[in-house]
């Protein structure tokens, strides 16, 4: 059973406007548009020769380290569709979506997403799919107006593999890679198609062209097994961006950044992961002048993956930070992960969201507020009612609260310091007179310290009907009561 496959052709040359460009190396043409190739330009000439032939041709440099970083980023950020990516020819990728059509609401579907997901990269994919990983490369690789009824995505797609064979019948058999050096000697006997190919003795055309053009296209036709390498995501995950020109505002930092989230997001998804911490490093001036980088740790209050939640996350980060130099590179690392969480097993939805929305909004706030200002109670073992809480940034990991007798009558709003009351009438006073209404709670500890505490508790209330939290001390002959907590 052939699966359905996606190549993705990330870096094949698309011309703004029509022109003779030649895509050379160091000495020699690697590509050349239709119009260069019109004017004599061939694959494999020297850089003299096409100066010779088309003076106007327009030279561009082809750099082989960035393509295969540029490559890596992009098939990693892919992950996130599908475990099955593969790395193929002239900087193609292909993806085995077979089991994950129906996950991401048809071929439609996904390959809107996988062109939005390589559109936020910056590079403008070239989508073709087929049951076939060889057929489908050679739909993506077809120029728009040798698609059967005109150009557009719905002609680059087929799932039949009798309807992928009328399709590649009509396609340039030049788009193999192993026949373009026989360009003009297949044209020379009227073989323009791959149709018109299958149709040669093959005894014939193995003597006087490349076995391997033909390998292929028998695995485009279905014909031959297809044997491909899958990529494998590293353990730990840290990717660098440099950007083309200084960003001197935060704000602008977040478009480059969310290329390495989209990556980070597709490691997350092959290692099954979810992110608890991740790391922006935002890279000043090197060299003399150099600029220690500004370092911005996102921390979550729940483990997450998705690549909206990260972004809204950083965004609000971005939006508070002040740049003390311009930026020339992004680093993202995965500082703390966990095991992805599986899904909930609840059949309906819990009123007024979920734990994990809560934790969501916890997340946000944090980012815009900062660490400092979005607190939790943290219970603590203590006798002392003032050291029986802490509070906490929302996003630190919380140990489990220690066991505790049953709840006693304690106010939510205690006082940062104790406020001495006064005496009227033999009774409390705090704007009125206090009346006491519930019973003694009595709190002794210390003793083991030189800060010895002996205080008796009650909820008491006022004449506008507030309940004050007060304790009363005993020093000596002498009775004090404070006032130690509000209710509400």
């Amino acid at each position: 059973m052939h699966l359905p496959s996606l190549p993705l052709e990330a870096f094949r040359p698309r011309w703004s406007e029509p022109g003779r460009y030649v895509v050379v190396d160091r000495l020699q043409v690697l590509t050349a548009s239709e119009e260069a190739f019109a004017a004599g330009v061939r694959v494999g000439m020297r850089r003299g020769g096409v100066g010779m032939l088309c003076p106007d041709a327009v030279l561009l440099e082809h750099d082989a380290a960035k393509e295969s970083a540029a490559v890596d980023a992009v098939a990693l950020s892919l992950l996130q569709y599908t475990p099955e990516v593969a790395l193929a020819e002239e900087a193609s990728l292909l993806l085995d979506v077979s089991a994950s059509l129906r996950f991401f609401g048809g071929a439609r579907a996904l390959c809107r997403r996988v062109r939005e997901s390589v559109l936020a990269l910056g590079f403008t994919p070239q989508i073709g799919m087929a049951p076939t990983a060889q057929g489908a490369w050679l739909l993506a690789r077809a120029p728009a107006r040798t698609m059967a009824g005109g150009a557009g995505i719905r002609q680059r797609r087929v799932l039949r593999i009798d309807t992928l064979s009328r399709r590649l019948d009509a396609l340039p058999c030049t788009l193999l890679p192993a026949l373009r050096p026989f360009r003009e000697w297949l044209e020379g006997i009227g073989c323009r198609s791959c149709g018109d190919l299958r149709k040669l003795p093959r005894a014939g055309l193995k003597r006087r062209t490349n076995p391997a053009a033909l390998d292929a296209l028998e695995r485009a036709y279905g014909e031959a097994t297809e044997l491909l390498e899958w990529v494998q995501a590293p353990e730990t995950f840290c990717a660098k961006l440099e950007l083309p020109d200084r960003i001197e505002h935060a704000e602008a930092v977040l478009f480059a950044a969310r290329r390495l989230l989209l990556q980070m997001t597709g490691w997350l998804v092959a290692r099954q992961r979810a992110i608890a911490c991740f790391v922006l490093a935002l890279e000043h001036e090197r060299g003399r002048q150099a600029i220690a980088p500004t370092l911005l740790e996102i921390k979550l209050a729940e483990a997450a993956w998705r690549e909206d939640h990260l972004t809204r996350l950083l965004k609000e980060r971005l939006g508070r930070l002040v740049l003390q130099a311009p930026v020339i590179a992004l680093r993202l690392e995965a500082a703390q992960t966990e095991a992805m969480a599986p899904p909930t097993e609840s059949l309906f939805p819990e009123p007024g969201g979920t734990p994990a929305d809560r934790k969501r909004l916890l997340e946000l706030l944090t980012a815009r507020l900062g660490e400092d200002n979005v607190l939790v109670p943290a219970p603590h073992a203590a006798h002392r009612p003032e050291e029986a809480n802490r509070w906490l940034p929302a996003t630190l990991p919380r140990r489990p609260a220690p066991a505790c007798p049953p709840p006693l009558a304690r106010p939510f709003w205690l006082l940062a310091a104790p406020i001495e009351l006064i005496m009227r009438d033999q009774r409390p006073f705090y704007g009125s007179p206090l009346r006491i209404v519930s019973a003694m709670e009595r709190v002794e500890c210390g003793w083991e310290s030189d800060t010895l505490v002996m205080r008796n508790y009650f909820v008491a209330q006022g004449e506008e009907e507030a309940f004050y939290w007060i304790y009363r001390e005993r020093d000596g002959e002498d009775v004090r009561w404070y006032l130690h907590g509000l209710f509400a």
